[in-house]
């Protein structure tokens, strides 16, 4: 056994069931043997054990299915980062060599080791019968049928990897496409073992592979695996650099080549411990809804399917899922591995970026921060948002980076200690800095995030760039106004020096709130000063957004549509641009046309709370 560890450790796992045994063997897993139901009970006792920062979890009995189930593998950073912790260190040096060239040149022994882990990047063909994942075959309906939130349309796999290749390149995995895109397994009119769900949103990499498939007259073959190398999984929502294949990535992270066997006209990895194959249908069938990562569910719309052909598995197979919904949750975790490894390879991409955050409370999407570096006129006595905007341009052309809905930018000069991860203090150094007559800067009628329901349809929406550099122009109040207000305006709180959040009307059109806004805007420019309120947030509950940041941060960025949604006391155009003279108002009340919040069952919730208490391995979490 001793002897077995090691060759794990060196070697990297080649399947699920090899890494719970480790993590077992160190601590970082528990077992629960009793049986529990995948209709909304697993979902809530892995959120409950997530907030603990718990272990991962395996479920030995799940009712409806032969398989096992683990979670929260990736619950931490940390225990990410254990998993991967024998080529963790090296891949990093790796992508930050593409930052730092020079770094081989003074030393170039690491030149032979990047080549030497380069080497696991390339995929190995292996025979069926050399495939663990083509040991057997089972149905649709035996997989783990999880339903993470109440309206939810039914099962879905949370942690697939959907495989798919061009026309022209079919069985080199080299020119393949490995991206996760949510599986319903039934629900709505899929016909139960013979069709499957398939959701991919804009600016995926398996839309391109469809439309040539497409272009081409040719069936459109696509292979989903759950399970195998859990460096798989993780390779599998990377952004990565353009031309590396998620496969390679696989390969380099665990520390064995991805290996890849073909059956009939689909590659199939041979360390999965599922497999399911199929054929994209021609035509599309509704799909959803689910409780989505942004905190709301995505409703129900149409989609491609899949024509279900096989579905293999190991003998040993376990079945990974995730349960996804308002941040923080597992998929945290996950984004602050990969900014880990990422965060020197993008300043490279885009001259004069030095550093960008996605922010976790607000869905991912809906917010960037990012650092950058005003050179245009040194010699100029006034500074002003300049090439803070061409950055901010080619942010919003970068890959999934284009779905951001508001873009903040600051000057890296202005301080050099400033830290993206420091929210709470990068929005003061923001609003102090400001100057909403000529800092914001509006795309409109353009695509946002397909999961974001805030804009004016799927997918379609507007961006807003806020910009700022150079002295401080204003101090942000610290004390909380006593404001004489019309009565359907109540509750107003700091929330930050400088923010207020004020309880407004339930909102009816955007019709009524212009009128609204505008009466509200008249009396605030009688009794506060931008220079001490400079953003005022119209919510629905106050007190909720005082509470905690990340509570406002969530109302803010997830209910608004910059171009709906923004106002201004005294707002002016000229020459097409917008501005105001005094405070920025943001409209983040709920709206009719916004997906419903995510809202646990409560005779779940209470029958899990009993769970808690009875079962030893859960006590310690309760």
């Amino acid at each position: 056994m001793e002897n077995r560890n090691k060759s794990l450790e060196r070697m990297g796992y080649r399947s699920t069931k090899e890494c719970v045994d480790d993590l077992e063997k160190n601590g970082h897993l528990i077992r629960i043997k009793e049986e529990i139901d995948p209709n909304l009970e697993i979902a809530e006792i892995q959120r409950r054990i997530y907030q603990k920062k718990g272990p991962a979890i395996l479920f030995e009995n799940v009712k409806g299915t032969p398989f096992p189930c683990v979670t929260n593998l990736f619950g931490t950073p940390e225990r990410t980062k254990f998993i991967f912790r024998d080529t963790y260190d090296g891949l990093c040096k790796l992508l930050a060599a593409k930052a730092d060239p020079t770094a081989i040149v003074k030393n170039p022994g690491a030149l032979f080791k990047a080549a030497l882990t380069g080497w696991k990047g390339l995929p190995k063909k292996v025979s069926n019968s050399n495939a663990a994942v083509m040991e057997c075959e089972t149905q649709i309906d035996q997989l783990p049928a999880i339903k993470g939130w109440p309206d939810d349309g039914g099962p879905f796999i949370t942690l697939p990897q959907v495989y798919s290749e061009p026309p022209d390149h079919q069985g080199k995995p080299l020119k393949s496409n490995l991206g996760m895109y949510r599986i319903q397994l039934s629900g709505n009119n899929y016909d139960i073992n013979r069709e499957i769900g398939l959701h991919y949103q804009i600016h995926r990499g398996i839309g391109v592979h469809h439309k040539l498939h497409n272009d081409e007259s040719k069936p459109f073959r696509v292979a989903i695996f759950v399970g195998g190398p859990p460096a798989n999984t993780f390779s599998a929502v990377m952004p990565l650099p353009e031309g590396m294949p998620e496969v390679a990535f696989g390969g380099l992270l665990s520390g064995n080549r991805f290996r890849h066997t073909r059956y009939k006209d689909w590659t199939i990895a041979a360390d999965a411990d599922f497999c399911i194959i199929g054929t994209v249908a021609d035509e599309t069938k509704p799909e959803g809804p689910f409780g989505d990562h942004l905190g709301y569910y995505s409703l129900e719309h149409q989609f491609p399917y899949l024509k279900v052909e096989k579905v293999f598995h190991r003998k040993d197979a376990i079945w990974p899922f995730t349960i996804v919904g308002r941040p923080p949750q597992e998929d945290t975790s996950f984004g602050e591995v990969i900014h880990d490894m990422t965060a020197p390879v993008l300043p490279t991409e885009i001259n004069g970026l030095k550093g960008v955050h996605a922010v976790d409370a607000t869905g991912v999407h809906p917010l960037l921060l990012a650092i950058g570096e005003e050179r245009y006129t040194p010699y100029s006595k006034t500074k002003r948002p300049q090439e803070l905007l061409t950055i901010a341009n080619a942010i919003l052309g970068k890959g999934q980076l284009s779905l951001a809905k508001y873009l903040f930018i600051v000057d890296e000069a202005d301080d050099k200690q400033l830290s993206l991860h420091h929210i709470d203090e990068y929005l003061l150094h923001l609003l102090k800095r400001i100057d909403f007559r000529r800092d914001l800067h509006f795309q409109t009628q353009t695509t946002i995030d397909t999961l974001d329901y805030s804009g004016s349809d799927v997918n379609s929406g507007s961006k807003v760039i806020f910009s700022a550099c150079g002295e401080e122009i204003r101090a942000l109040s610290t004390q909380q106004p006593t404001l004489n207000l019309t009565e359907e305006f109540s509750s107003v709180k700091l929330v930050l020096p400088g923010i207020l959040a004020i309880n407004s009307p339930k909102f009816t059109s955007h019709e009524k709130a212009r009128e609204e806004i505008d009466q509200l805007s008249s009396e605030l420019s009688k009794q506060i000063s931008v220079d001490d309120y400079p953003l005022i947030i119209l919510v629905d509950d106050s007190g909720f957004c005082q509470k905690h940041l990340n509570n406002f941060l969530w109302v803010a960025f997830t209910r608004s549509n910059p171009s709906h949604d923004i106002y201004g006391v005294e707002e002016f155009t000229k020459h097409k641009h917008w501005g105001c003279n005094g405070s920025l108002v943001i409209d983040a009340r709920i709206k009719p046309h916004h997906a419903p919040p995510l809202i646990e069952d409560d005779s779940v919730s209470l029958k899990v709370e009993e769970l808690f208490k009875s079962i030893d391995s859960l006590k310690a979490y309760s």
